[in-house]
Protein backbone atom coordinates (compact mmCIF):
# COMPACT_ATOMS: atom_id res chain seq x y z
CA UNK A 1 0.00 0.00 0.00
CA UNK A 2 2.82 2.38 0.86
CA UNK A 3 4.42 1.84 -2.57
CA UNK A 4 1.09 2.48 -4.34
CA UNK A 5 0.62 5.75 -2.46
CA UNK A 6 4.18 6.78 -3.36
CA UNK A 7 3.62 5.95 -7.05
CA UNK A 8 0.37 7.91 -7.15
CA UNK A 9 2.03 10.93 -5.50
CA UNK A 10 4.94 10.82 -7.95
CA UNK A 11 2.52 10.55 -10.88
CA UNK A 12 0.47 13.55 -9.77
CA UNK A 13 3.54 15.77 -9.28
CA UNK A 14 5.09 14.59 -12.56
CA UNK A 15 2.06 15.23 -14.76
CA UNK A 16 3.02 18.79 -15.73
CA UNK A 17 6.51 17.58 -16.62
CA UNK A 18 5.18 14.99 -19.05
CA UNK A 19 2.27 16.75 -20.69
CA UNK A 20 0.80 14.79 -23.58
CA UNK A 21 0.30 17.65 -26.04
CA UNK A 22 2.05 20.90 -26.88
CA UNK A 23 -0.94 22.89 -25.57
CA UNK A 24 -0.82 20.98 -22.28
CA UNK A 25 2.92 21.66 -22.03
CA UNK A 26 2.41 25.42 -22.48
CA UNK A 27 -0.44 25.31 -19.94
CA UNK A 28 1.79 23.40 -17.49
CA UNK A 29 4.50 26.04 -17.91
CA UNK A 30 2.07 28.86 -17.08
CA UNK A 31 0.53 26.90 -14.20
CA UNK A 32 3.99 26.32 -12.72
CA UNK A 33 4.68 30.08 -12.92
CA UNK A 34 1.32 30.96 -11.35
CA UNK A 35 1.93 28.45 -8.54
CA UNK A 36 5.39 29.82 -7.80
CA UNK A 37 7.18 26.69 -9.01
CA UNK A 38 9.93 28.34 -11.06
CA UNK A 39 12.11 25.23 -11.15
CA UNK A 40 9.26 23.15 -12.53
CA UNK A 41 8.54 25.82 -15.16
CA UNK A 42 12.21 25.72 -16.17
CA UNK A 43 12.10 21.97 -16.78
CA UNK A 44 9.58 22.57 -19.58
CA UNK A 45 12.03 24.86 -21.39
CA UNK A 46 14.86 23.77 -23.66
CA UNK A 47 18.33 24.70 -22.37
CA UNK A 48 18.75 26.59 -25.69
CA UNK A 49 15.42 28.45 -25.54
CA UNK A 50 15.12 31.90 -27.08
CA UNK A 51 12.56 34.16 -25.43
CA UNK A 52 11.53 37.34 -27.24
CA UNK A 53 9.66 39.98 -25.27
CA UNK A 54 9.32 43.72 -25.88
CA UNK A 55 12.33 43.83 -28.17
CA UNK A 56 14.56 41.96 -25.71
CA UNK A 57 16.00 38.45 -26.12
CA UNK A 58 17.02 35.87 -23.56
CA UNK A 59 19.08 33.19 -25.30
CA UNK A 60 19.03 30.29 -22.85
CA UNK A 61 17.09 28.72 -20.00
CA UNK A 62 19.89 29.74 -17.62
CA UNK A 63 19.79 33.36 -18.81
CA UNK A 64 15.99 33.46 -18.35
CA UNK A 65 16.25 31.82 -14.91
CA UNK A 66 18.85 34.39 -13.86
CA UNK A 67 16.94 37.40 -15.13
CA UNK A 68 13.20 37.45 -15.81
CA UNK A 69 11.94 34.13 -14.43
CA UNK A 70 11.66 35.35 -10.82
CA UNK A 71 9.74 38.48 -11.91
CA UNK A 72 7.54 36.46 -14.29
CA UNK A 73 6.74 34.04 -11.46
CA UNK A 74 5.88 36.87 -9.05
CA UNK A 75 3.67 38.53 -11.69
CA UNK A 76 1.88 35.26 -12.56
CA UNK A 77 1.26 34.52 -8.87
CA UNK A 78 -0.22 37.98 -8.26
CA UNK A 79 -2.49 38.10 -11.31
CA UNK A 80 -5.03 35.94 -13.11
CA UNK A 81 -4.59 35.09 -16.76
CA UNK A 82 -7.37 33.76 -18.97
CA UNK A 83 -6.85 32.22 -22.40
CA UNK A 84 -9.22 33.92 -24.85
CA UNK A 85 -8.21 32.05 -27.99
CA UNK A 86 -5.76 29.26 -28.64
CA UNK A 87 -4.51 27.29 -31.63
CA UNK A 88 -2.17 24.35 -31.88
CA UNK A 89 -0.45 22.97 -34.95
CA UNK A 90 1.73 19.86 -34.96
CA UNK A 91 4.01 18.75 -37.77
CA UNK A 92 6.00 15.68 -36.79
CA UNK A 93 8.27 16.53 -33.86
CA UNK A 94 7.62 20.28 -34.08
CA UNK A 95 4.60 22.20 -32.86
CA UNK A 96 3.39 25.75 -32.47
CA UNK A 97 0.90 26.96 -29.86
CA UNK A 98 -0.53 30.45 -30.32
CA UNK A 99 -2.72 32.09 -27.75
CA UNK A 100 -4.39 35.35 -26.88
CA UNK A 101 -4.82 36.11 -23.19
CA UNK A 102 -6.35 38.60 -20.79
CA UNK A 103 -4.55 39.23 -17.50
CA UNK A 104 -6.07 41.08 -14.55
CA UNK A 105 -5.21 41.71 -10.93
CA UNK A 106 -2.78 43.79 -8.92
CA UNK A 107 1.00 43.73 -9.05
CA UNK A 108 3.31 45.87 -6.96
CA UNK A 109 0.40 48.03 -5.84
CA UNK A 110 -0.87 48.75 -9.36
CA UNK A 111 -3.96 47.52 -11.14
CA UNK A 112 -3.23 45.25 -14.09
CA UNK A 113 -5.44 44.73 -17.12
CA UNK A 114 -3.48 43.48 -20.14
CA UNK A 115 -4.23 41.69 -23.38
CA UNK A 116 -1.39 39.47 -24.50
CA UNK A 117 -0.28 37.27 -27.35
CA UNK A 118 2.07 34.34 -27.13
CA UNK A 119 3.69 32.12 -29.72
CA UNK A 120 5.37 28.99 -28.35
CA UNK A 121 7.44 26.66 -30.51
CA UNK A 122 7.94 23.17 -29.14
CA UNK A 123 9.99 20.13 -30.04
CA UNK A 124 9.14 16.56 -29.12
CA UNK A 125 11.75 14.58 -27.19
CA UNK A 126 10.52 11.01 -26.72
CA UNK A 127 7.04 11.31 -25.20
CA UNK A 128 7.62 14.85 -23.95
CA UNK A 129 7.23 18.28 -25.57
CA UNK A 130 9.82 20.95 -24.71
CA UNK A 131 9.41 24.67 -25.39
CA UNK A 132 12.35 25.99 -27.42
CA UNK A 133 11.04 29.45 -28.34
CA UNK A 134 8.59 31.91 -26.78
CA UNK A 135 7.49 35.25 -28.19
CA UNK A 136 5.39 37.43 -25.91
CA UNK A 137 3.76 40.79 -26.38
CA UNK A 138 1.07 42.64 -24.49
CA UNK A 139 -0.87 45.87 -24.42
CA UNK A 140 -2.91 47.67 -21.82
CA UNK A 141 -6.68 47.45 -22.11
CA UNK A 142 -8.38 50.51 -23.60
Amino acid sequence: MRQLTFLIAISVFSLPLYAATPTETVAAFHEALASGRSEQASTLLSPEINIYESGHVERSRDEYAGHHLPADTAFAKATKSKVLKQNERIDGNLAVVMQETETTGQFQGKNVHLFGTETALLEKHGDQWIIFHLHWSSRKSQ
